[in-house]
């Protein structure tokens, strides 16, 4: 009996490495820095892009409380993060449900939701602005996205600044159906899901490179759906991260609500998800295994490339803010457009949200 037990550890410690809780910024493995996941139902908008709503009490510009289920975060008009600087990394922004209006440095800006992705390169250094506009008056507006992240090699972290917009249309997804009829669906933001490529990464992501399997899958499980997700090439980083439903089985473990856990990417993982639809992701690449020295937004590999580019950013601040505003909002109109840094424009419908 003492044999049997023992053999189930080993295996558990095989296929699940540990398990953790989450909250805040959710905790991440090299090559990605962090993950932050926001979900706000907001009320209904004042007609200017903000909150129809008594906002008296909140410490606004520094509002992140949640208080009666959403946060105005460093917004004080319009609920959002007004300028502020990046560098040395990428952020991979997916909005789920509601919409981001974008601002930056280079002269670009934008407003994408509903199942959009926006991949930027923040190289050498860019401001950007990411304001959530509030366009329902007459509805609540519902926010959820998540902002990952991923660290840039040694030899990018200088490169130019670069931004990629990834519409929900062309973001593909598998639909699987397990032997019960039970349905699932994989959005791939990143990567090869079972046979499904991604669209391309940026230029000089590391994700750019197939040999680093970075992935980012986000999956959402009818009740009591199951599926396997597939063994890594190689000895990767790979985590599971469930948001939403009551949990999962992650071969035969319970994992409950708002937990993570770190996988064994060399095996099949079996996912059995409980009675109630259910949300997770997954990141996943091969480390950098670079030193990560990180003051806040600025990202680099050691202490003297640090003071070097908060010189750099004091001096320059990355180009200037070129718009009247550090909130910067792009109207009343409901849609869903970019406007890049050479004036290429696109445009698109607004969808139902994903």
């Amino acid at each position: 009996m003492k044999n049997s037990n023992f053999a189930i550890v080993i295996k558990r410690m095989k296929d699940i490495k540990r398990i953790w809780a989450l909250s805040g910024q959710w905790q991440t493995l090299d090559p990605f820095i962090f993950c932050v996941y926001h979900k706000d139902v907001y009320p209904q908008g004042n007609g200017e892009l903000g909150p129809d709503y008594d906002l008296s009490g909140r410490k606004l510009g520094s509002d992140f409380e949640g208080k009666d289920g959403f946060s105005m975060y460093h917004g004080v008009q319009t609920p959002g993060f007004p300028g502020h600087p990046h560098m040395g990394f990428e952020t991979i922004t997916f909005v789920k449900q509601g919409f981001v209006d974008h601002a930056d440095s280079m002269g670009a800006k934008g407003r994408y939701g509903n199942g959009d992705v926006q991949w930027m390169t923040a190289g050498r250094g860019v401001q950007h602005s990411e304001m959530f506009p509030l366009l329902e008056t007459n509805a609540p507006n519902t926010l959820e996205l998540f902002q990952i992240w991923l660290n840039l090699a040694g030899e990018n972290k200088q490169c130019t600044p670069h931004i990629n917009m990834m519409w929900n249309e062309n973001v593909p997804i598998v639909e699987e159906t397990d032997n019960k009829g039970n349905k699932c669906w994989t959005k791939v933001i990143h990567g090869t899901y079972k046979n499904t490529a991604s669209l391309e990464a940026n230029p000089h992501s590391w994700a750019a490179n197939p040999e680093n399997e970075v992935g980012i899958w986000q999956i959402k499980l009818a009740p009591n759906a199951q599926i396997t997700l597939p063994a890594s090439l190689q000895d990767i980083n790979r985590c599971i991260y469930i948001y939403q439903g009551e949990g999962v089985w992650v071969n035969g473990q319970k994992l409950n609500n708002m937990h993570a856990c770190e996988i064994n990417s060399m095996l099949e993982i079996q996912l059995q998800n409980g009675k109630q639809y259910g949300e997770i992701l997954v990141l996943q690449g091969k480390p950098i295994k670079d030193s990560v020295i990180q003051y806040g937004p600025f990202v680099t590999r050691t202490e003297g490339e640090l003071k070097r580019v908060l010189s750099v950013y004091h001096a320059t601040e990355f180009g200037g803010w070129p718009w009247p505003l550090h909130e910067m909002t792009h109207g009343k109109e409901k849609r869903r457009f970019a406007q890049h840094a050479d004036g290429r424009i696109e445009e698109k419908p607004v969808p139902p949200h994903d």
